[in-house]
């Protein structure tokens, strides 16, 4: 089928962030926040590259979450930025699209990383003398490629579905992107096969990725109350805690998004619920890892003194 006889919608006009000239602030604002995000996870993958300590499985994960949240924000936060420095607002339909499909891919991705090194935790800590063997190189590459493939997958399946669906006259997204529920709500044609689509698939995949996050802290947290020594104890929570605290603030920003804000009708509260989850998140996560981690820190040291010497 054409694509010119699908929809009649050629733009979507992006309403979420609109700046007066005397508000250039938040353009500023917006900026060092994305510069951050970039720079801070690119120092990461960069330390656990050039580190031979930190070749490990949790720290493996850890690479591609970075990389993950570098991507997820420049999906979203360029185009913002430049929509709000030449004060335009809108998007192109194939822009949107494809806006959408890789904000669904990398936003899964998070979800089955985030489950992959909570498992990565459990063995470390409840199995460890089959740990090397439970998570050897092979392994760890499988997960990660495993994770990749269900999420391409995942936003694959629900692109497709969209550009089966029609746009007629209504193309104003109250939001700075182009978020999958925005677009189906503008839809002038039937979406309920969208709509169980994400119900159905969509709820898989984002329950059995937290059922093993949660699943994997009740045994560690069982075992560790099992552990007779205090310091033992604090060591364990000292490794965990870095991932909890991200996990928390990745799903708790995802309810703010998708459940909290559905109980009422504040547009601007599911703006500022998006910029947490798009903005904000993959901007903490580097800091959250370096300042509750012990093995980063001593790399970046490492690094700094390696880069003193070489000047």
């Amino acid at each position: 089928m054409n694509l010119k006889n699908q929809t009649s919608v050629f733009e979507f006009l992006l309403l979420g962030i609109s700046i007066q000239p005397e508000q250039e602030i938040f353009f500023t604002l917006f900026l060092i926040m994305y510069l951050t995000t970039v720079l801070g996870n690119l120092l990461i993958i960069l330390l656990i590259r050039l580190e031979s300590h930190l070749h490990t499985p949790m720290y493996f994960f850890l690479s591609h979450l970075a990389f993950s949240d570098i991507t997820l924000s420049s999906v979203i936060v360029p185009k913002m930025l430049m929509n709000m420095h030449m004060r335009k607002q809108s998007i192109s339909y194939a822009g949107c699209i494809s806006q959408m499909y890789l904000f669904v891919m990398f936003g899964c991705l998070d979800n089955f990383l985030l489950a992959v090194m909570a498992y990565d935790r459990y063995v470390a800590i409840c199995q460890p003398l089959h740990y090397t063997i439970s998570m050897r190189q092979e392994m760890c590459i499988l997960l990660v490629a495993c994770s990749w493939f269900f999420c391409c997958a995942h936003a694959l399946l629900h692109t497709l579905l969209l550009i089966q669906v029609s746009f007629c006259t209504h193309n104003t997204i109250p939001n700075f992107f182009c978020d999958l529920t925005a677009l189906l709500k503008l839809s002038c044609s039937d979406t309920s096969l969208n709509e169980m689509v994400i119900f159905t698939e969509g709820g898989i995949l984002f329950i059995l990725p937290l059922g093993t996050i949660l699943g994997s802290y009740i045994r560690i947290g069982t075992t560790v109350l099992r552990i007779p020594s205090t310091k033992s104890v604090f060591k364990v929570f000292s490794t965990c805690g870095s991932h909890l605290f991200v996990v928390s603030l990745y799903y708790g920003t995802i309810a703010g998004v998708y459940f909290f804000s559905s109980l009422g009708n504040s547009i601007d509260k599911d703006i500022i619920a998006s910029v947490m989850y798009t903005i904000v998140t993959p901007m903490l996560n580097p800091f959250i890892y370096s300042l509750r981690n012990r093995d980063i820190k001593q790399a970046l040291e490492m690094f700094v003194h390696k880069a003193h010497i070489f000047k």
